[in-house]
């Protein structure tokens, strides 16, 4: 053996197709979104966009409890676009309407999600926060504006605990019997410095453990140990050598899913990842008789697939 395997307690009470799962957080929690996706659960991923510390991912959380839509006056402009202090550029756009119907989109469509999932997977990547020198706000992305309009500062484990152990105890009110799973991304925010980011990453590694303390509903995955011991080692990275590569998101995948999902639901991630892989081939050759009948043959393999498994109607 060439690595130190991280030892993850099973679940004492395992996942299913059945289970619908809302992701948030660093770009971790689009990995694993994104995981469930490709493998037909049902998932919303990231409504927010990529979110990096704690509070801001609380505050989106608030944002869909509120039912709050944005409008004009949460906006700014900068660069030729409109975008919102609250969410990721992805959002932006070159008229105020266009960000607008961006961000209110998928706030509709996450309200109703987050009021259904059983399982919210968040993703804590720094302890570092930038909070806006005209408002007092903390803002989820800078959006390349000036340094001089934020203030830099790093959460502490109070304030993130005192912060969450409100929002988990509103969440059971509202929508009760909801897990949360918490995750630390392995992703160093190198740019602090090699001890600003540990001692960022040991902030969130001791909130989450008190709120795991805390509430019976919240467990930790831990992909951060995965990551720095189990795969330890520059070929499981990147090519910036900060993120995660392909191959070691897959192998954090399968410890998820053999941590968490039952055996029948493994073996059916398993196949339903094949079929995934073969809906996104692109042929070279589209008009020939062996492209029409791998065409044919995935209708089939489809058809047998809802016939067997009904809930994957609207999925597949």
């Amino acid at each position: 053996m060439f690595t130190t395997k991280i030892n993850i307690e099973n679940a004492n009470e395992k996942l299913d197709y059945e289970t619908r799962f809302f992701t948030l957080g660093s770009c971790f929690s689009d990995n694993i979104g994104n995981k469930l996706k490709n493998a037909f659960f049902d998932v919303e991923i990231n409504p927010f966009g990529v979110l990096f510390n704690p509070i801001s991912i609380l505050k989106s959380i608030e944002i869909l409890l509120e039912k709050k839509l944005f409008v004009e006056q949460d906006l700014f402009f900068h660069t030729s676009l409109w975008g919102s202090l609250s969410h990721s550029t992805l959002f932006s756009a070159s008229t105020k309407e266009k960000t607008l119907s961006n961000i209110n989109q998928r706030i509709e469509q996450a309200i109703e999600r987050l009021k259904y999932c059983d399982v919210l997977l968040i993703t804590f990547g720094t302890a570092w926060v930038y909070e806006s020198n005209k408002t007092g706000e903390l803002v989820t992305n800078c959006h390349k504006l000036p340094s001089s309009f934020f203030t830099r500062r790093r959460l502490s484990i109070f304030e993130i605990v005192e912060s969450y152990a409100s929002l988990i105890q509103n969440l059971d009110t509202l929508y009760p019997n909801k897990r949360i799973i918490f995750t630390v991304s392995p992703i160093r925010h190198w740019k602090d410095g090699a001890h600003e980011n540990n001692l960022s990453k040991s902030i969130l590694h001791l909130a989450i453990e008190e709120l795991q303390k805390r509430f019976e509903n919240v467990s930790y995955y831990p992909a951060f140990e995965i990551q720095m011991d189990e795969l330890r080692d520059y070929r499981y990275y990147a090519t910036d050598m900060f993120h995660p590569s392909d191959v070691a998101i897959d192998y954090i995948w399968m410890r998820f899913h053999e941590t968490y999902f039952s055996t029948q639901s493994v073996q059916l991630i398993k196949k339903l990842e094949n079929f995934a892989a073969q809906l996104t081939h692109r042929p070279m050759h589209a008009d020939t008789k062996e492209y029409a009948d791998f065409l044919e043959s995935v209708k089939k393999q489809r058809i047998k697939l809802i016939l067997e498994y009904p809930f994957l109607s609207d999925r597949i």
